[in-house]
């Protein structure tokens, strides 16, 4: 099962033994123990109310406490009562109780017409004191207090919401006075303050937590959802109003517009089951669930003209869109109820039909399909939620209504990895690892089993690279905590697009009006809220950073760079390169200072100019970039927060090659080229190629010392004719200390000779000046000399030259070719163009002998 359940509260277990023990437990008929006992109210500190048949048929109502776990007993009707709704205040003074009297068929019998049905009383309970009624009416009545923030001191003034399904809700003054023996009574009882909140309205959520009424009104062609904030000074505005076309979809809404003349239903305001399961099949099932990155969503479950097919909508309103799921249903009974629940998981929106699916619909990054989860069949199943009878109260909390049970409800990270790795589609692959690495957060042995299904299953995502998913969606994770809206600036997926399909499940996306927001200086959801449909105003996937023009202005800069290397005589770097190449030296020290254990593979033990560039050009860039659109933020901060970045992504490279290095239990060895290479080490240099193709595409630098450690391997590993072809189509690099190595330590053997001979023959021209010295060979020798005589000659066509050749004496060699050629060298020599100022031994006299030997190797004579 992917969602784990933790049970917090449970009647049978916290309550019955408790009851028992007071001898109330012997009226609970276990046939009867769905009506007789369940529980009425969540209040915002996490305390329970619920209620109870005693032994004369009395009800009861009492408090568990989670974080005591201790039950209280706060009042006893001395009659059969069904309460509907039920709240205490903060201060536990005074308890508001909503019942029904009686039922419509009971008024009738007894004559009692002229009975209200449904009656609310506001009761004096510290101690039990005096009853107040506040409604005796036909329609049923909610209630609800409010609670003032944790930690502050007891009030004299409790606020109570009253909803009521003759579509209003009213808010209640109610002030209290303490008496002689510590006694809290109600002050002017027979004049209590009240104040009409919302009117017309046809549905209604209360968000305990934040302290928030959401509710829908009819508005001409379109419904529309506003929302209340309370605040603790006992105020309360109109914050939001946004336009649901949900009529076009849903005709129970329509209808309720036109015919209906009561609330359908009133979400979190208590939960009375027996009275939900009347309302249900008749009622809208709607739900707003909010996130703590100032998401804002809307879930709405649809009717369906074809039987087996379940269709729900989910309304981004912090992305302007909305998405419609039509599901295709395994064969089902007619009289099943279909009824999706929706529970809120803070990064997810989970939409649940027992028996069926399971869609955990991203909320942060819900534009690509492929980050949304769907599961169906046996992977879909909750322990212990079997049936539709759920809410969702709290965050990443499930309230089963009819066993009486609260669960805190997580991702299972071990049923989240299984998955990953028995997945066989790529957007239940993506989905997955998206979920492993951005809701479970990066842990060191998360990130070491992903690495490990990374490194077995490279070949089997075909349309995305979970090398490059791995890397950005990891650096995001790392990242987006450091600094508000950063999350909007940084890439969280390696994808552009995904145009994949989810089978059984059809989606269509519209474009929906911004909500209107209405606050001052609110900080907190408010505030981020805002931030998002900013966002989307000025057109999101626009504001992320992308790697666009690094790869051209990385190449530039290489071209400059080698330019000043080989003519450090007229090495003169511009500010530019100089701040480049500095920007890469502070990550690499930055990142010194992370990793002090020793490190497994030899990486960071060289230096690699080309990488370095890179490495200091994304800081450039990415530092405009943030210093763009995060301008109420420092410069030193962004700067902080650039290093930070890029030394990430190194060190997540490294991360990855640590634990292939461990999994395959190599050592150092790769750098002994005097045998062949293992199956493990063939296995790591996939990986490593694979790693190499990610960065690539995505112009992400390495660490310094892979391309050396790719190549030591590739020597290993691949024969001759496919390691020269993986050097020329770029897959390995040359680089100076494996050459230099190769050419070291391999004796001279024909097949090693001819190896070098291969590899020197690639080299870039200011690579091979700083390694032919390294290789004592004729075949060098030669191509040494052949390269001096090239230079020299190029230097004499760049100048003028007109004198004639003169005479040269005491030729030990009699040939007169070769004693012209020499002759004409040494000139160029004594006019000051010698071009190989670091090699002395690289002069006419070594051109003059190599070609001798090389004519008499061709002659087959022997040289003396």
């Amino acid at each position: 099962m992917l969602l784990r359940l933790v049970a917090e509260f449970d009647l049978q277990r916290d309550v019955v033994p408790w009851l028992a023990a007071r001898g109330w437990a012997a009226a609970l008929d276990t046939s009867e123990k769905s009506s007789a006992l369940y529980v009425v109210n969540v209040e915002r500190n996490g305390k329970i109310i619920y209620t109870w048949k005693g032994n004369q048929r009395n009800t009861h109502i009492g408090l568990y406490d989670r974080q005591t776990k201790q039950n209280e007993h706060l009042y006893m009707f001395e009659r059969d009562l069904h309460i509907i709704s039920c709240s205490v205040n903060s201060e536990r003074t005074l308890l508001a109780v909503s019942f029904r009297q009686y039922t419509e068929e009971e008024r009738v019998s007894r004559l009692l017409q002229s009975v209200s049905k449904y009656l609310t009383l506001l009761i004096e309970i510290h101690p039990i004191n005096n009853v107040r009624v506040l409604k005796a009416v036909d329609s049923c009545v909610r209630v609800q207090f409010l609670y003032p923030d944790e930690g502050k001191r007891t009030s004299t003034e409790s606020r109570l919401l009253l909803a009521s399904e003759d579509k209003y809700i009213e808010q209640f003054d109610i002030h209290v006075v303490e008496e002689e023996e510590h006694k809290v009574v109600i002050q002017n009882p027979g004049q209590l303050p009240r104040a009409r909140v919302a009117d017309d309205l046809i549905w209604a959520q209360w968000d305990m937590m934040e302290q928030r009424l959401f509710y829908i009104v009819p508005k001409e062609s379109r419904n529309t959802l506003k929302c209340i904030q309370f605040y603790p000074d006992e105020n309360f505005n109109s914050v939001l109003e946004s336009h649901l076309d949900i009529s076009v979809h849903d005709t129970r809404l329509n209808s309720y517009r036109k015919k209906s003349n009561t609330c359908k239903r009133l979400v979190n305001f208590g939960y009375d089951y027996c009275q939900d399961q009347e309302v249900a099949p008749k009622s809208l099932n709607l739900q707003v669930f909010t996130s703590k990155a100032g998401g804002l969503c809307v879930c709405c479950s649809l009717v369906s003209d074809i039987p087996d097919e379940i269709t729900y909508s989910i309304y981004f309103l912090h992305k302007g869109y909305n998405k419609t799921f039509t599901v295709s249903l395994e064969r089902t009974e007619t009289h099943q109820l279909k009824e999706v629940a929706f529970l809120n998981l803070d990064y997810y929106v989970a939409a649940y039909l027992p028996g069926q699916f399971l869609h955990l619909l991203n909320i942060q990054h819900p534009d690509l399909l492929c980050y949304s989860l769907f599961l169906a069949g046996e992977n879909a199943r909750i322990d212990r939620l079997c049936n539709c009878s759920i809410q969702s109260p709290l965050v990443s909390t499930v309230l089963d209504c009819s066993a009486g049970s609260i669960y805190a409800v997580s991702i299972s990270d071990n049923a989240l990895l299984q998955f990953l790795w028995n997945s066989k589609q790529d957007s239940e692959r993506l989905a997955a690892l998206h979920c492993a690495l951005l809701y479970v957060g990066s842990t060191a042995d998360l990130e070491m089993q992903i690495i490990w299904w990374i490194s077995e299953n490279l070949s089997t995502c075909h349309t995305f690279d979970p090398i490059q998913e791995f890397i950005i969606a990891s650096l995001y994770c790392r990242m987006c905590p450091e600094t508000h809206n950063l999350d909007k600036l940084l890439p969280y997926t390696s994808l552009l697009d995904w145009t994949g399909v989810i089978p059984e499940v059809t989606c269509a996306t519209d474009i929906i009006p911004l909500p209107i927001l209405d606050f001052q200086n609110s900080k907190g959801f408010w505030d981020k809220f805002n931030s998002n449909l900013e966002s989307v105003k000025y057109a999101e996937p626009h504001l992320h950073y992308h790697n666009n023009v690094l790869r051209r202005e990385w190449l530039n800069l290489s071209e400059e760079f080698f330019f000043f290397t080989v003519q450090k005589e007229e090495r003169r770097t511009t500010a530019y390169l100089r701040n480049i190449i500095e920007n890469a030296k502070k990550v690499l020290a930055h990142l010194d200072t992370w990793d002090c254990e020793e490190r497994l593979t030899p990486l960071f033990q060289e230096e690699d100019y080309q990488q370095q560039l890179l490495m200091g050009l994304m800081v450039a860039q990415l530092k405009e970039h943030l210093m763009r659109h995060l301008q109420y933020v420092g410069k030193k901060k962004i700067d902080q927060i650039v290093l930070d970045y890029v030394a990430n992504l190194l060190n997540l490279i490294h991360r990855m090659m640590k634990e292939v290095w461990r999994r395959y239990q190599l050592h150092s060895c790769i750098f002994c080229f005097d045998k062949r290479g293992s199956a493990a080490e063939f296995a790591v240099f996939h990986v490593m190629s694979r790693i190499l193709e990610a960065s690539n595409g995505m112009c992400l630098p390495l660490p310094p010392g892979f391309h050396t450690l790719h190549l030591g391997l590739g020597v290993r590993c691949l024969p001759l004719h496919t390691l020269l072809h993986y050097i020329d189509n770029g897959v390995l690099h040359l680089t100076e200390t494996c050459v230099r190595k190769l050419l070291r330590d391999l004796d001279h053997t024909e097949k090693n000779e001819k190896l070098k001979f291969s590899i020197v023959t690639r080299l870039p021209e200011a690579l091979g000046q700083k390694v032919h010295q390294f290789w004592n060979h004729p075949v060098n020798a030669n191509f040494i000399a052949q390269k001096y005589v090239k230079l020299l000659l190029e230097k004499l066509g760049n100048r003028q030259y007109s004198r004639p050749v003169p005479e040269r004496h005491s030729v030990p060699v009699e040939f007169l070719p070769l004693n012209y050629l020499t002759s004409m060298l040494a000139e160029i020599e004594n006019q000051d163009l010698h071009p190989c100022e670091k090699q002395d031994h690289v002069n006419v006299r070594f051109v003059e002998e190599t070609a001798l030997k090389h004519t008499m190797m061709l002659l087959d004579l022997k040289y003396s």
